[in-house]
């Protein structure tokens, strides 16, 4: 990179100065990181071995295991090392490594989410239908374009980040590598990359939204209508679980991102971050889990 700054390393924010809470936080990272390796696993295992299990919405489900396995691993076991070992320090290009790998994951996961909703509005809107439009051939189709957005859209946040020389040290705000804690360091007048990538997130953001909140509209429309109240209810249980994992993404994100810079304040910022970061990995299986009879019996057995 020739005009990167000088430093080889970026230094982390630490969770903590005294050793005890330094070993609380591993202990915490770690209990919330295994409890997403077991749900998102038992997800994966299930979906992959039970024949049952193999159709859209439980192939776009494994998608969404996955992609929360990866989004979790690219930052807390960093960040549990570090607690661990007492240092702060994450090396240049671990830290480009980790910008990349966690916009490219929360960027499919978003794009999958959406695809999902797709899913949920064919079966509830068009379910004689659903088997053409969800073929096999299609699903692969609209998974690949899920993680292709999500390629690009990491190697350009990537790209620009590190194309910007750094002057105001290298010290990050954030338990992670994160975009806006990098662009604080810069010396280069960053306004008009800046805002070019906040348009072209805003249109990816605000795009998928207006497409899942259209998709809900005409759901309930359809399922208010369903005369038998045993139907109504069916029909909500199929929607309920993506519209809570999808709020929950939508809302933390939100907070993270459009937050007014006069509210924020380091120990906000890191809250809000493990709102949206390390929260939802772990919880997306439970609510997934919970009400899903089928999902359950796969995993009994």
């Amino acid at each position: 990179m020739s005009n990167s700054s000088s430093f080889k390393e970026f230094l982390l924010l630490a969770f903590a100065d005294t050793r005890q809470l330094q070993l609380l936080h591993f202990w915490l990272f770690l209990g919330i990181y295994l409890a997403a390796l077991l749900g998102n696993g038992l997800i994966i295992t299930a979906v992959a071995c039970d024949h049952r299990l193999h159709t859209p919405m439980y192939f776009f489900l494994l998608n969404l295991s996955l992609l929360d396995l990866g989004t979790i691993s690219t930052t807390v076991p960093k960040s549990m090392a570090n607690s661990l070992s007492n240092t702060r320090a994450i090396s240049y290009w671990g830290c480009a490594a980790q910008v990349y790998h966690f916009y490219f994951l929360i960027s499919t996961e978003y794009s999958v989410l959406t695809v999902m909703a797709y899913d949920r509005y064919v079966a509830i809107c068009k379910p004689l239908h659903y088997g053409t439009i969800m073929s096999s051939r299609a699903c692969v189709k609209m998974a690949a374009a899920a993680w292709s957005t999500g390629f690009l859209y990491g190697l350009l946040h990537t790209a620009n980040t590190f194309s910007i020389p750094l002057c105001q040290g290298n010290v990050l705000e954030q338990f992670f590598c994160e975009i806006p804690q990098i662009l604080k360091l810069s010396c280069a007048d960053t306004y008009l990359r800046e805002l070019g990538l906040v348009v072209v997130s805003a249109c990816l953001f605000f795009g998928c939204f207006v497409f899942i909140v259209l998709s809900y509209v005409q759901i309930f429309t359809v399922v208010l209508r369903i005369p038998s109240e045993q139907g109504r209810h069916k029909a909500f249980s199929m929607c309920l679980p993506h519209l809570a994992v999808v709020s929950l993404f939508v809302i933390t994100v939100m907070i993270a991102y459009l937050k007014p810079p006069s509210f924020s304040s380091p120990i906000l910022d890191l809250v809000v971050t493990v709102l949206y970061a390390v929260v939802p990995p772990a919880v997306n299986p439970l609510i997934y889990s919970m009400r899903n009879k089928e999902l359950k019996d796969a995993l009994k057995k």
